[in-house]
């Protein structure tokens, strides 16, 4: 077994067993794929909390519906506004020409926000699941690098038959590294998937509260 005196992380990944350096390999790059995931949604979030925000201003300015319908049009910029304008298109449908209302309006209306709603939720819980998977199985990948890597280590030492301290360090050291690694990789998913899932949940929250309040509204103009 030959002897590494030079106990780097470059150099534990260089004497490492192909199998270990795959394992190390696929843990790095889900770590970045998990980083690069927390920062578009961290974006994105702060993206659609800025959104809402303006919308909300603009729907509560006291501005006509129909009017604020009409500046929204067809390309809503944000997901308040995908969710207004989805209710106010059935709003404007359940109308006949003699301006009547089509049975069943109310319903309509508010299925066709809810569907929004989901649509909008499902866009910012996409990719929540690589961070749950990662924090979930990283450790046990890293734990698998190890054991395979402890176990060549041993092989290793009896064929030389030499139990030094300075022969047996670094082949246990390489195997621990796919642990770390895996730690390194789950630990921040784990964290993130619950903080972004409750900033999640709390947007798509703020959505159904929008939805409400603006059905209890045409609902008033459904009675009247």
């Amino acid at each position: 077994m030959e002897t590494v005196t030079d106990i780097t992380l470059w150099s534990m990944f260089a004497h490492a067993t192909i199998l270990v350096k795959l394992v190390m390999f696929a843990l790095v790059a889900a770590s970045i794929w998990c980083w690069a995931i927390i920062v578009d949604k961290t974006l994105q979030y702060r993206r659609a909390q800025a959104a809402a925000a303006r919308f909300d201003h603009a729907f509560w300015s006291g501005e006509p519906l129909d009017q604020l319908y009409d500046q929204v049009g067809d390309a809503p910029a944000g997901s308040g506004e995908v969710i207004f304008a989805a209710g106010m298109t059935e709003w404007r449908r359940s109308h006949r020409q003699d301006g009547d209302l089509i049975a069943g309006a109310q319903a309509r209306i508010d299925r066709s926000m809810d569907v929004a709603i989901a649509k909008e939720a499902g866009q910012l819980q996409k990719g929540l699941a690589v961070l749950a998977t990662t924090g979930s199985v990283a450790p046990y990948v890293g734990l698998f690098g190890t054991v395979f890597g402890i176990m060549n280590a041993f092989i290793e030492i009896a064929q030389a038959q030499n139990t030094n301290l300075a022969v047996v360090a670094p082949g246990i050291a390489e195997a621990l590294l796919a642990t770390g690694l895996g730690l390194m990789a789950a630990i921040p998913a784990v964290i993130f998937y619950n903080k972004l899932s409750a900033d999640a949940d709390r947007i798509v929250a703020g959505y159904e509260a929008f939805a409400d309040e603006f059905s209890t509204i045409l609902s008033r103009q459904l009675d009247s």
